[in-house]
């Protein structure tokens, strides 16, 4: 048990730190909460054997040192797991520290996953913390305090515990943190959970950087030793540091240039923080490094010109250093580097406070929720959750429109997004575009830099194909958009057209009876069949008014060929030939593979007996213009216990999990047994063609129903391919 003469001294802490980092706080409700949050914990303790008190203590500390934000923060970070953990009602919380401290401690507070999957449950945490913060920023920021306090004590727990956190964290909050500026939140948590990933990496090189310290100082000394001499004959207030970079970092470009340790040479780095109001102080600074080392000009960066969306700003640069090495040098005021390091709080700071009506936090709160709007759309626990780490992770690029304007656009990003970037009607009309004054295709990969010209014509429309190679949610969404927008027109056309027919030719058909006569033509369902109506894919004369000769084919009977007779070798239970159940071999074809409820058609072939085809196969016609006296009648005989082998083909987005999901929406249904899968990808998109066993054409309908449903697939019909 702490004692009280240690809770005191804890509470004093947090009280100067609070003091020294934030304005106007309130002393009393910190004390309050301090005490609130012990007595709420005292009988709890971590898996370290600690009273439990010290994590949100720990948390508070955070918010009052590392990202001192306000009062309310901290009175939230000790309150934050009392909703979560004891019996502590949220009207006290209201009543004694207000309702903006509820409303955070809410948003902190995970949603129980007791009668959930783990999946479902983290995916609503997820989804549950996005929406807060989009209410209250400091939401997220006591988040982040709460999951660094976390990785600083995850020695003690389980090793599958530790996996298991340490991968949430790199691939969700410290993408996270990046996007709200909070540059130093976010290397530290990437460093920590690359400890609990790859340990034996991680302690490997850490071990070489310990090795090269004295080297490295020795260098940096003797690389920083001119630039200050430098700079203080030109009178420019500036602190020089030079540090090594982040473990994660360096054993990500080891990965990526696929170079050992001793081959990477931008190891460490060289910062000017200038103590100036006036960036072009940054630029006067840059000129005097240049003075002194020579630049290697393709590694300039200039981020004050043109900030990153969490609002970093700096001037990045590259030069040779004594020896030959490669040092990178940057450069920022005093105020750029605080943002570039606590970001939305040292913003904050310098507004004092007023966020709500800030339009660069705003901008920051915007930016995480335009990057998350596809992922907060799903209602699938792991596809919210995978589309949350995919779009956390995407880098971005930056692009000019002929008048000088700047767009931000994620990696592999393509002039078709760049025009509903611009607006949705230029996207909608866009019909080609120039990029660095060059007619380009529309699917060409942007690069940063790239002037970009969009040509538009007001009687284009979308290309569905532009679903394959777009990259933003926003190009995404306006072209799904449209395209549905234009199909159910082409629908309500085509619905107008048969109900007209029908009403002239004075017949009634019921739903079931169109649906039925809708799949003699392939058709899936009545939508499809309407819209092909409209699109002329199918005649109206034709579909109610069939021709004499196709009627032919279903009731001239030829002659029984006798040669077919010898070949009763196997029993044809399944299917009557010529109206009896005899012993004549027979078989499916393969070019079409008939099941029950399908009409069909028997073949003679020379050496094979009777292929069974469907009525509207194209080989069987085109077998029939030679052999019309081979055709033979045949029906259906089933019993129960029989399948067949048919297929389906399919066309969807290409996302994490979704083979899973079609594979389930398939063989749950009546235990339908999956024979194969075949997909192939290409620029976000798979197209496929799955086979399987079913009872009949209305098993293989509910299947197709089934996956039509299912969030990212575009389009699923019968496979009339030949099936192996």
């Amino acid at each position: 048990m702490v004692g009280t003469g240690k809770l005191q001294r804890m509470l004093d802490d947090l009280l100067r730190n609070a003091r020294e980092n934030i304005q106007n706080i309130d002393e009393e409700k910190i004390k309050k909460a301090f005490e609130a949050s012990y007595e709420a914990h005292k009988n709890h303790f971590r898996a370290s054997g600690d009273p439990y008190f010290y994590h949100p203590y720990e948390v508070a500390m955070i918010l009052a040192r590392e990202l001192p934000i306000d009062d309310i923060s901290i009175i939230a970070a000790l309150l934050h797991d009392v909703l979560e953990d004891t019996s502590f009602p949220p009207e006290i919380i209201e009543k004694e520290f207000g309702k903006e401290t509820l409303e955070i401690v809410n948003g902190v507070t995970k949603i129980s996953g007791i009668t959930k999957t783990h999946e479902y449950a983290q995916a609503d945490n997820y989804r549950k913390l996005v929406l807060s913060m989009i209410k209250d920023i400091r939401v997220i920021l006591v988040k982040f305090a709460d999951r660094l306090h976390n990785m600083r004590t995850l020695e003690y727990i389980k090793p599958e515990k530790q996996i298991r956190i340490a991968k949430e964290t790199v691939e969700i909050f410290a993408p996270l943190a990046h996007r709200f500026g909070l540059g130093q939140i976010k290397w530290e948590l990437e460093d920590l959970a690359f400890k609990y990933l790859n340990r034996e990496a991680y302690n490997e090189l850490a071990q070489k950087i310990n090795a090269k310290r004295k080297e490295r100082e020795n260098y940096l000394k003797k690389f920083i030793e001119p630039l200050e001499q430098k700079l203080k004959e030109h009178k420019i207030k500036c602190e020089i540091e030079g540090r090594a970079k982040h473990l994660y970092s360096i054993y990500k470009k080891m990965i990526q240039r696929n170079k050992p340790f001793e081959e990477i040479y931008d190891l460490f780095a060289v910062r000017i923080i200038i103590d100036s109001e006036d960036k072009n102080e940054c630029y006067y600074v840059l000129g005097i490094v240049y003075s002194i080392y020579t630049p290697l000009l393709d590694r300039l960066k200039d981020y004050i010109v043109i900030p990153k969306t969490n609002n970093y700003q700096s001037l990045h640069t590259t030069v040779i250093g004594p020896e030959g090495k490669f040092v990178e040098v940057q450069i920022r005021l005093r105020k750029m580097h605080e943002i570039a390091e606590k970001g939305v709080a040292a913003h904050w700071k310098y507004k004092e406070g007023k966020f709500k009506s800030d339009p660069t936090i705003e901008n920051w709160i915007n930016n995480v929720r335009e990057i998350l709007e596809g992922a907060l759309k799903s209602d699938q626990g792991k596809e919210f959750i995978q589309s949350f780490k995919k779009d956390l992770a995407i880098d971005e690029i930056y692009v000019f429109s002929p008048k000088g304007d700047i767009f931000r656009l994620p990696v592999n990003s393509t002039p078709v997004d760049f025009a509903f970037e611009v607006h949705s009607n230029v996207g909608y009309q866009c019909i080609g575009a120039k990029v660095n004054g060059k007619i380009v295709p529309l699917d060409t990969k942007l690069n940063s830099g790239d002037q970009v010209e969009i040509i538009t014509s007001k009687n284009h429309k979308p290309n569905p194909n532009w679903l394959m190679f777009v990259q933003t949610n926003k190009a995404k969404t306006a072209i799904r958009r449209y395209l549905n927008k234009q199909d159910e027109r082409v629908i309500e056309e085509g619905k107008e057209l048969v109900e007209k027919k029908l009403k002239k030719l004075k017949l009634n058909f019921s739903q079931e009876e169109l649906l039925k006569l809708a799949r003699n033509y392939k058709c899936d369902n009545l939508n499809q069949f309407y819209k092909n109506i409209a699109q002329g894919e199918l005649d109206l004369e034709k579909v109610f008014q069939p021709r004499k000769e196709e009627e032919n084919v279903e009731t001239e009977i030829p002659l029984k060929v006798e040669s077919v007779v010898q070949y009763s070798r196997s029993s044809t239970e399944g299917i009557l030939i010529d109206g009896d159940l005899n012993k004549t071999l027979y078989s499916f074809a393969k070019c079409c593979n008939p099941i029950p409820g399908d009409q069909i058609v028997g073949f003679v072939t020379i050496g094979e007996g009777i292929k069974i085809h469907r009525k509207n196969c194209l080989e069987l016609i085109r077998l029939a213009k030679n052999g019309k006296d081979r055709l033979m009648p045949v029906a259906w005989n089933i019993t129960n216990g029989h399948y067949f082998i048919s297929g389906i083909t399919i066309v969807g987005e290409d996302m994490p999990g979704l083979l899973k999901e079609i594979s389930s929406a398939i063989s749950s249904y009546e235990s339908t047994n999956i024979k194969s899968v075949n997909i192939a990808t290409n620029a976000g998109m798979f197209k496929g063609i799955i086979t399987m066993e079913v009872k009949d054409l209305e098993h293989l309908q509910k299947i197709i129903e089934r996956l039509k449903k299912i969030k990212g697939i575009y389009t699923v019909e019968r496979f009339d391919g030949a099936i192996q």
